[in-house]
């Protein structure tokens, strides 16, 4: 099945509808029995040269098949047409209208003015079997397509799978890396500390000149030693990144990377004060990444844009998407990615705020004042 499938997916889309012009054609001629006039094939034509323009246009070439069911008992043409087009759209009232419009049209009989002289509990019939017979492709469209969502809802739940086992494998390597710095702290700068004070006091007690030096150089070197320690303990403790190394935390620079994978259709504009701190630029990185994640998980399909501004007294950054477009996966969340981004602003004095839009999108905004450190 497999590999039919896989057949079928290497035909080409004109050679598919080429066919079914063709089968729609030879229907016509098999019910018309030679005895069409000029506007009966006019309309056979119509009908099934639209055929061509199906994917494209599906509501169009389902009335442009009504003219030739009207005349002749044809199947092909309008049975295309609205398994197509049930296919295409989610406007449910509108597919059932098509039905009831193309069973109404089959039933009559040309001319209209003996549409009613026979047996009318036959006609009846006939319409109720005309509309079953319409409802089947439609429901077989409808039917496609809701496979087609699911198919695409089982991608995006195996790519979030994925991104939630990065980021708890990240939450680990973070809890270690903070466990390490915690003992490093508690160990290995006691320690240094104390070397340091012991040589502080043999530098002061000290009456050989030689001592007094080499107490000196001993400090000098555990005071340096404790910076280095201190530095590498703020590297332990703030990264979160890769298992490989200790790599820098982003900045500015990176935001431009971190749009470019994050899989959303984003456009950047604006531009920050020249020479704020790294931990304001590293607060920007981390509230886009974070706005971008909740789009991805929350609003599939959805376009955003992140604007970098600032004015006289403040600086920030503002990321607004679009309503989404397909429905959200249901995933399991925590919640504290706004918690922390709100933790975050409140250590540069600013603010942080997410709220709906009017047209059904989402807005994040940080705002701080434009000297924090």
């Amino acid at each position: 099945m497999s590999t039919g499938r896989a057949l079928w997916r290497r035909v080409p889309p004109w050679a598919v509808d080429g066919g079914l012009v063709v089968l729609a054609v030879l229907d016509a001629w098999i019910n018309l029995y030679g005895e069409g006039t000029p506007l009966v094939w006019a309309c056979v034509a119509l009908g099934s040269t639209a055929l061509f323009l199906r994917r494209r246009f599906p509501l169009a070439v389902f009335l442009f098949t009504l003219p030739m069911t009207l005349f002749m008992d044809v199947a092909v043409a309008p049975i295309t047409a609205l398994y197509t087009l049930a296919a295409s759209t989610r406007n449910r009232p509108m597919l059932a209208g098509c039905a009831l419009l193309n069973a109404g049209v089959d039933t009559l009989v040309w001319p209209l003015s003996d549409a009613f002289d026979g047996d009318r509990t036959w006609t009846l019939v006939q319409f109720v079997y005309t509309l079953a017979t319409a409802v089947a492709p439609v429901l077989f469209g409808q039917l496609v397509q809701a496979r087609h969502d699911v198919a695409r809802q089982l991608v995006e739940v195996e790519e979030a799978r994925e991104h939630e086992r990065a980021l708890h494998a990240q939450t680990v390597l973070a809890g270690e890396r903070a466990q390490l710095a915690r003992e490093m702290h508690d160990v290995v700068s006691h320690q240094v500390s104390l070397i340091a004070v012991q040589a502080g006091a043999m530098q002061v007690a000290s009456k050989d000149p030689d001592a007094r030096e080499a107490a000196r150089t001993i400090r000098t070197l555990s005071a340096n030693t404790l910076d280095e320690l201190r530095h590498m303990v703020t590297l332990l403790r703030a990264s979160g990144g890769r298992e490989s190394a200790l790599t820098p935390q982003p900045t500015l620079a990176d935001l431009q990377q971190l749009i470019a994978n994050s899989g959303i259709e984003t456009t950047l504009a604006g531009e920050l004060p020249a020479g704020i701190s790294t931990t304001a630029q590293r607060t920007v990185y981390r509230t886009v990444q974070e706005a971008l994640t909740n789009v991805r998980k929350h609003a599939p399909g959805a376009r955003a844009e992140v604007r970098l501004w600032h004015d006289a007294h403040h600086f920030g950054v503002t990321v607004t998407n679009t309503a989404p477009t397909r429905p959200p996966v249901a995933l399991p969340s925590a919640h504290h990615g706004l918690i922390g981004l709100k933790e975050r602003a409140e250590l540069l004095d600013g603010n942080l705020t997410a709220e709906s839009t009017p047209q059904g999108g989402y807005k994040v905004e940080l705002r701080a004042p434009a000297r924090s450190d």
